[in-house]
């Protein structure tokens, strides 16, 4: 991340990896339940304890609003948190980020205007983006006074199968994205020359075991935090959700740094469609879901097809076009399915 910061852009650019300032820029739906069955298990609602028993958490959970909108927070709280933690990802980031250059410069002799990522960067970038979800989390319910499970899911319980069921889904709707667009403009979809060398084989297997781990930390720190955090400041529901979604979407897509408004558009309407995924399914398992599986699918097609090389990501004037609306549609679709599964799975 640049300002930096790394939920598909350029599709060889994962959502929610931002260029660092010092790196080089480089399920299906399930039927549903018969009528009269039980509520699953995630599905029901936490027992909330009696007001003034010992039990009873002095939290600033609204358990009666949508999730979302569902903390009270004093005014000045996300004055103070929201840039904070946006500070801490850049400095997280930009540290890890020099060291791994000045390392790979002296130890391998890489070239300093090399612009692309090793398997070492991207690993760095990865991890350093997955260690702020959990820290946005702790910091938020600390302030907040709410548990950190209601930033996961509320009212409701966080569900893996949930999870499961979305990431089986969104792979394939993701991967006919990318076919789609391979065969539309197959620089845009990061398609080059085909070639497996050891650089290969390490980006893909970074990819393989660090990428969820990015894209989660993305959606707790973005979604599970400071969209409730940005809709505590209103009190009415429905404009504190417009609030949250919204405030929350642009920070992600400016803090991608790309000046490209096809980009920059995309970026801003993935994170709102996040955002309303994680509304409507009132937690953050489809949100994640579909971020990894659209971070994961567009970083291993791009080291397969980066010549044997690292993989370059470029967000300047121009690298994006009419083809972003591909993957605008992908995600607008992914709202849709998410939609349509949790109805069918509403008692």
């Amino acid at each position: 991340m640049s300002t930096t910061h790394t939920s598909s852009p350029p599709p060889r650019d994962p959502v929610g990896r931002v260029p660092s300032a010092a790196a080089p820029s480089a399920a299906g739906p399930s039927a549903a339940e018969p009528s009269g069955a039980p509520v699953a298990a995630d599905t029901a609602p936490r027992p909330a304890a009696a007001p003034g028993s010992a039990s009873a958490p002095r939290s600033g959970l609204d358990p009666e609003r949508p999730f979302g909108a569902h903390l009270r927070l004093a005014w000045w709280k996300p004055l103070l948190i929201v840039p904070g933690l946006l500070v801490a990802m850049v400095a997280l980031q930009t540290v890890l980020t020099l060291i791994v250059v000045l390392v790979e410069v002296a130890a391998f002799g890489r070239d300093p205007m090399d612009a692309s990522i090793s398997p070492l960067m991207m690993a760095v970038m990865n991890l350093s983006l997955a260690a702020m979800g959990p820290l946005a989390l702790l910091v938020t319910a600390l302030v907040a006074r709410v548990p950190w499970r209601s930033l996961i899911a509320s009212p409701r319980r966080e569900s893996l199968r949930r999870g499961l069921v979305y990431a089986g889904a969104f792979s394939a709707l993701v991967g006919a994205a990318l076919a789609l667009t391979a065969l539309i403009d197959p620089s845009a979809a990061g398609i080059g020359q085909f070639a497996i060398t050891s650089t290969t084989i390490g980006l893909v297997l970074v990819a393989l075991l660090t990428t969820p781990l990015q894209a989660a930390g993305e959606e707790l720190l973005f979604r599970g935090a400071m969209m409730p955090l940005l809709a505590s400041w209103v009190r009415a529901v429905r404009p504190a959700l417009v609030l949250g979604m919204i405030a929350s979407s642009i920070v992600f897509g400016l803090v991608h740094m790309s000046v490209d408004p096809w980009l920059l558009s995309y970026y801003a309407v993935f994170g709102l469609c996040m955002a309303a995924i994680a509304v409507i399914s009132r937690g953050l398992e489809a949100p994640i879901a579909f971020h990894v599986m659209n971070n994961l699918i567009m970083m291993v097609v791009g080291a397969l097809f980066a010549g044997g090389g690292g993989i370059v990501i470029d967000r300047s004037v121009g690298m994006g076009g009419p083809v972003m609306l591909v993957f605008i549609v992908v995600d607008l679709v992914a709202v849709g399915l998410v939609w349509l599964y949790e109805r069918s799975q509403r008692p």
